[in-house]
Formats: C-alpha cells, sequence, structure tokens
C-alpha cells in the first residue's frame, strides 16, 4: 500500500494552517469520504475528564444537547471510544437501546454510529462520532473503517501541531448543511419563476423545512390548510405557528425523518373535524413536506396502519429525565418495582408489569403489579431457565419478545398459552431483557389489556428503558445482597437470646446506623456464668464490616475471661490487652458488671463508657457516676476500678451506647436527663414494652446517625 494518500481521501487530510476552522473542514471532509449524515467532533478537557463537542454537521446541536459536554466515564460511543482507543460501532436502534439505552430513549429512530478516538500514541486529544440513516448494512465495511481511523490519525497530528504551537483549537460554528458533490448548477430567473409558478399550481400544499425545523417556503394550499398567510409561517416552526400542531408527537415525525433520513408520514386534527396528513421527504439539507385533506376517517385509519403514524415517543424527554432521577434513588429491589409501576406503566400504556431475575438456574419472580390474579405471575416462580416460555428465553437470550395478540403469543408458545393464559387476562405482552454491565440481570414484563402493534420504534424505547431499568436492577440487588449480608453478620455477632440468672430480667435493643453498611460495632451480651452472671455493653468505634468483626472478637474475649472466673477489673484490663494485641487501631468503650441478684448487688467497670441509669422501685432515677478507666485499646498498663451499685427489687438498670442519646445540636448531658425522665415516668411497664418506649422516643435513635445499643436489667427479687 502506498504511503501516499489517494485522491479520494485527500480532503480528509484537513485544511492548511489558517486556511480556515480546522474541525469543521476536517468533519464535513470525513463525512464525505464515508458517506454519514451527520458527525461531531469533541475536545478532550483533560484537567476536567470532559468531552466537549467542538464542532456538530449535518444536524441541530438540539438534537445532541444532552451530550454536549460528557465525562469520560460516560456510557454513551464516544466516551467509550476515548476510554478503550478504540472504534466503537453501533449497527440500529436495537442495537443502540441495548447497548447505549440512554441515547435510545432520547433518539429513538433507526441510525447506525461509529465513534472514534481521536489520538496521537501517546496523548488524547478527543473524539469524534459519526452516522448514517437506518438503511445502512449492519456491518461497518472495511473501507469505511480504514477511512475512518486514518481520517482521526490525520485529525489528531493536527491537534498535536495546533497544541505544540500553542494555538489549541476550540469550538467552531457548526455545518448544518454540508455542500454536495456534483450539484446541477442553479436555474435561471426564467427556470426559477416557472418552477414557482408549477409549484403553485398543484391541487395539495407543499412546505420546505430547514434543519432546524423551520419553514422556508410554503405555497398558497399549504398556507391554506394550516390556516395561515404564507408569510406568517415564513421562519416558524409549525408546531409552535400553528396552535393545533402545538404537539410534541409531531416534532417527533420531524427528528424522526432527519435522524433516520426515511420517508415519514403523520396526520393531525384541524378543528373542528378535518384531517390533514403530512409527508415528510428528508434529505441532509431539510425536508420537503406535502400536506393534504383526508376526506374520511377510514382514510385515515388506513394511512397510519401503512405508513405507522402517530406518536414516535412513547415517553417524552422530560419523562425520562425524572424517571432515570428516580432510579437513582430506588435503593432496594422493591423500590425498582414499585417505582417502574409508577412510572414507566402509565407512560407505555400497560396495564400490569411483572419483573423476573433468576436463581440458582431457575426464574424468580422479583416483583409484579396490576394482576387481578397474582397466580398468573406466581406460577412462574421456580421455573427452570431451560423452559420454553417468554419470560425465561428473553432473560436467557438477552434479546426482547414482543406478542401483539393472544393468537401471537399461543403460536410461539402454546405450552404457556394453555398453562398460565386463562388467568392472566391481558392480550398483548412485551418481554424486555433487563441488561446491565453486558448480561441479562432479569426480565421485565409489561402486559396490556389491548391488542397492540408494536412498531420498530416502539420496540427501541421500550427496550432502552429496559437498559435503564437493568440498572437500577443491577445496584438494587448488589444492594440488597450487601444488606442481607450486613444483617447476617449482624445477627451472628449478636446475642440470638438472653438468658438472666434467677432473680433478675432483661430485654435489648440494637438498631445498627442508617448510614453505611446498616452494620455497626455496637454489641451487649448476658454471660450466664457461675456462681454470679455477668452484663456488658460497649462499643467499638465505626459502623463497619471491620468495627463489627472487631466487636464479635471482643464480645467473645469478654465471655472467655468471665467463664474462667477474673473479676470485673480483670476482665477490663484483660479486654484491653486483647484489643490492643490484635493491632486493630480502633477504640472500644465498654461497660462491665458482675451481677449478685441473692445480695441485691451489682459490681460495674467502666472503660470510657456513658454512664448507665438506675431506676428505683420508688420511681426515682438517677446517673451512676461510676469510676473507670480509658477506652479500651488505648494504653496497655490501664487500670479499670470497681464500683459496687444495690439493686433492691423492683430497681430497672439501664445500659445503652451513646447512639441512643447522642445526636448533632444536642447536648448529651441534657439528652441523658430527658432519657432519665421518660425512664422515671414509664419504668413500671414490662421490660420489653419499656425498651421499646426508650428506643421510640429517643431523638437520636429516629436519626440512626449511630448505632444503637440498649440493655435493661430489672432486679425481681424472685429466687
Amino acid at each position: 500500500m502506498s504511503d501516499e494518500p489517494g485522491p479520494v481521501r485527500r480532503p480528509a487530510a484537513g485544511p492548511a494552517p489558517g486556511a480556515g476552522p480546522p474541525l469543521s473542514l476536517t468533519l464535513a471532509a470525513i463525512m464525505r469520504e464515508v458517506g454519514a449524515h451527520s458527525g461531531a467532533v469533541y475536545l478532550l478537557r483533560p484537567e476536567e475528564r470532559i468531552l466537549e463537542m467542538a464542532v456538530m454537521a449535518g444536524m441541530p446541536r438540539a438534537f445532541a444537547a444532552p451530550w454536549e459536554r460528557v465525562g469520560v466515564s460516560a456510557p454513551i460511543p464516544v466516551a467509550e471510544a476515548v476510554r478503550e482507543r478504540r472504534l466503537v460501532w453501533v449497527s440500529g436502534e436495537q442495537d443502540m437501546a441495548r447497548r447505549f439505552p440512554r441515547i435510545a430513549v432520547v433518539l429513538p429512530y433507526p441510525f447506525s454510529l461509529a465513534a472514534m478516538p481521536v489520538a496521537t500514541s501517546d496523548t488524547v486529544y478527543g473524539a469524534l462520532f459519526v452516522t448514517w440513516p437506518g438503511a445502512r448494512p449492519a456491518e461497518l465495511s472495511g473501507d469505511d473503517r480504514e477511512r475512518l481511523t486514518s481520517a482521526c490519525d490525520r485529525l489528531a497530528l493536527l491537534l498535536e501541531r495546533a497544541t505544540a504551537e500553542e494555538r489549541p483549537p476550540g469550538p467552531e460554528p457548526d455545518l448544518l448543511a454540508l455542500p454536495t458533490s456534483g450539484t446541477v448548477g442553479t436555474l435561471g430567473s426564467l427556470g426559477s419563476l416557472e418552477a414557482a409558478r408549477m409549484v403553485s399550481r398543484l391541487p395539495y400544499g407543499l412546505m420546505s423545512l430547514d434543519l432546524h425545523g423551520r419553514i422556508g417556503f410554503a405555497n398558497a394550499a399549504a398556507a391554506e390548510l394550516l390556516g395561515r398567510s404564507a408569510g406568517d409561517l415564513l421562519g416558524t416552526l409549525p408546531w409552535v405557528s400553528v396552535p393545533w400542531l402545538n404537539d410534541p408527537a409531531y416534532e417527533e415525525r420531524y427528528r424522526d425523518a432527519l435522524i433516520s433520513q426515511r420517508v415519514t408520514t403523520f396526520v393531525a386534527l384541524r378543528p373542528p373535524d378535518e384531517w390533514i396528513s403530512f409527508r415528510m421527504y428528508p434529505s441532509t439539507t431539510g425536508l420537503s413536506v406535502r400536506v393534504a385533506r383526508i376526506r374520511a376517517v377510514t382514510e385515515l385509519r388506513q394511512e397510519a396502519e401503512r405508513t405507522g403514524a402517530g406518536p414516535a415517543r412513547l415517553v417524552t424527554i422530560s419523562q425520562v429525565l425524572n424517571l432515570a432521577g428516580a432510579l437513582t434513588e430506588a435503593v432496594g429491589v422493591e423500590d425498582v418495582v414499585q417505582l417502574v409501576a409508577d412510572e414507566v406503566v402509565p407512560a407505555v400504556g400497560s396495564q400490569a408489569l411483572a419483573v423476573l431475575g433468576s436463581r440458582g438456574g431457575r426464574l424468580h419472580v422479583l416483583g409484579h403489579r396490576g394482576y387481578p390474579d397474582p397466580r398468573a405471575v406466581r406460577c412462574l416462580d421456580g421455573l427452570p431457565l431451560g423452559t420454553s416460555t417468554p419470560g425465561a428465553q428473553a432473560l436467557d437470550s438477552g434479546v426482547p419478545a414482543f406478542f401483539g395478540s393472544v393468537e401471537h403469543l399461543r403460536r410461539q408458545y402454546p405450552e404457556r398459552h394453555r398453562a398460565h393464559e386463562a388467568s392472566d387476562g391481558f392480550s398483548a405482552w412485551a418481554y424486555l431483557p433487563l441488561i446491565a454491565s453486558g448480561r441479562p440481570v432479569g426480565t421485565c414484563v409489561l402486559s396490556y389489556a389491548e391488542p397492540r402493534c408494536f412498531p420498530a420504534d416502539e420496540r427501541a424505547v421500550l427496550t432502552s428503558l429496559g437498559g435503564l431499568i437493568a440498572q437500577a436492577l443491577q445496584r438494587a440487588q448488589l444492594y440488597d445482597a450487601k444488606k442481607q449480608l450486613a444483617h447476617g453478620l449482624q445477627d451472628a455477632l449478636l446475642p440470638h437470646s438472653l438468658a438472666p440468672p434467677p432473680g433478675v430480667e432483661a430485654a435489648a435493643r440494637y438498631l445498627p446506623a442508617t448510614q453505611g453498611m446498616e452494620i455497626g460495632g455496637d454489641f451487649y451480651d448476658l454471660v450466664p456464668a457461675r456462681p454470679m452472671a455477668a452484663a456488658v455493653i460497649g462499643d467499638v468505634q465505626g459502623h463497619n464490616v471491620t468495627a463489627a468483626a472487631l466487636m464479635g472478637q471482643i464480645r467473645t474475649g469478654v465471655r472467655a475471661y468471665t467463664t474462667v472466673g477474673q473479676p470485673p477489673q480483670e476482665v477490663m484490663r484483660s479486654t484491653n490487652r486483647l484489643l490492643i494485641d490484635l493491632g486493630a487501631e480502633l477504640f472500644a468503650s465498654c461497660l462491665y458488671l458482675r451481677l449478685d441478684p441473692a445480695r441485691g448487688r451489682a459490681e460495674m467497670a467502666r472503660a470510657g463508657h456513658p454512664p448507665p441509669l438506675l431506676r428505683r422501685p420508688n420511681g426515682r432515677v438517677r446517673v451512676l457516676e461510676l469510676a473507670g478507666g480509658p477506652l479500651l485499646g488505648i494504653d496497655s498498663g490501664a487500670t479499670y476500678p470497681t464500683t459496687e451499685v444495690f439493686l433492691p427489687p423492683g430497681s430497672v438498670l439501664a445500659l445503652y451506647t451513646d447512639g441512643l442519646v447522642e445526636s448533632p445540636g444536642v447536648d448529651i448531658e441534657h439528652a441523658v436527663a430527658r432519657l432519665g425522665a421518660l425512664l422515671a415516668e414509664v419504668g413500671d411497664l414490662p421490660l420489653d414494652h419499656l425498651a421499646d418506649q426508650l428506643v421510640r422516643h429517643s431523638v437520636a435513635a429516629r436519626e440512626r446517625v449511630d448505632d444503637v445499643a440498649l440493655l435493661l436489667l430489672r432486679a425481681s427479687g424472685d429466687p
């Protein structure tokens, strides 16, 4: 192969310095080479890791407005091309819906796209994309791939040279109408006049729209059909200047025609009862529109069935943005199911929803809404993935399936129809594979009460909505799994039940912090050792897996030291040394007491822990200011003096962690005083009810900034 570029490729080499806007001219040359009808060049802002659109050609920039500035990590083709330093090819609307649902939801039209990084061997300068109408072959030809690669390499060298000369390019004016090669010369004045006369004699209306949708020409018949003078129409958008065309659906048909470059038709009702047909013929310079009357509603329906007339957009951009924002707030799987039922089902016109997942090679119903008989969905739960059902096959293959009628479904899945259709009660279905990170994570089933036609654009919208739902479902499943793991770990580390010694009642509560993984380092225990039982409560710094694991080790150590008969001060000293030896670099507070119900006594040792509350039989409550030592894990030589407390029958001892009383902006002494006042007021309640009351009325416990542990002990006096 010769090193000298051939004559066809020479225009893409870019302009000479100072010859004009380099990005615009280079982009136009690339588009001519590969026959693309629109494209854009992005420049990379390395300090921000942002791709910024510098110039767009062939389409109004408004079509790509959501992606004028995008992060390099964004899930769109140009960002992926930069991240992976390769060409990204999207073959059409179905491919776009599966791989880049955020784009497909906004632009659900048949077009293909190629994105390329603009980079030298060691520096990325940006990226570009070009698009073709949907009729293009599904594969990018080797010649076009080579042309794009060579053109991007040359553009990268141009940008490298400009950067070295300290004249980095910036944004340039967009190129809406590219000059066409081999254009026939313009008609003379006589020919132009005769063309105008010919158009004016036609019995139907003709209009010309530019790429922005503005009316550049309208003959008398078009003006009469629209109910405005030609002078009033020129330079306006028809869906703005004509009141009865003020519907987003009509603007969508213009966008569809322009992006897909296919003839597009829609009909509109001119008040009070006249139907007008619009047929749009697009090109890369604009659209020609034929406007005519439809004499009967029957003709309207025939036209709609023949051309697919009607709104192309199931959901508006504002609905998509609202849905995307809401999906980011969905936490668990049930939240996702409820949100889709509230937002997606009404928007697409379905009446029921089911979300299916897989577990152990079998279908698993994650949630459903809207089915009169829930058995229609529950019967799917547990079916092997290999079962011949549309839900299982969509999940297994990642390919969507649409059934417009009961007959259509029966032909493909006769067994499913006989087994389940009687209790289903619907007439059309869309089975959308939920694909995230390149793999199916579930299936979304939309059921419709009436038979339905699913045209290509509607299928693309539904498939791309499935992509948004899949990303939220994947996050929700991960969250649910982590939450289940955290709760399982927490349950394993805390005592499953309390076994107080004779003469003592006990109740406990534990609430993890709502931030993080909802797992924490607070702990409590009641050790039924002989001759005297022991109780302990503590708080390891932090509320995460590390704190929980360390808490489990401390609790095990306390049990061991208690079992061998160490007195309270020695139990605290041994636990302190254990924590230091573990090298965890975390501290812990702790309160330990040895119970002697026969004598009505308790011997306590404290390590930096909040003081307990003692409610006497007469209802009076006092804070036990115990002697103590520093937090566990600080000083290996620390000592922990003990204090003996009298516990007559009927007295209640409340041990708690600071999560029960400590909240931002509240003095902790005042919070402890409020807890004492509540204990004095309701302290005669059964111990379980008392524990619930103390937690329920705690401001700090409601906010759950920190973990909460509460251990209540009541001296009953019974042997």
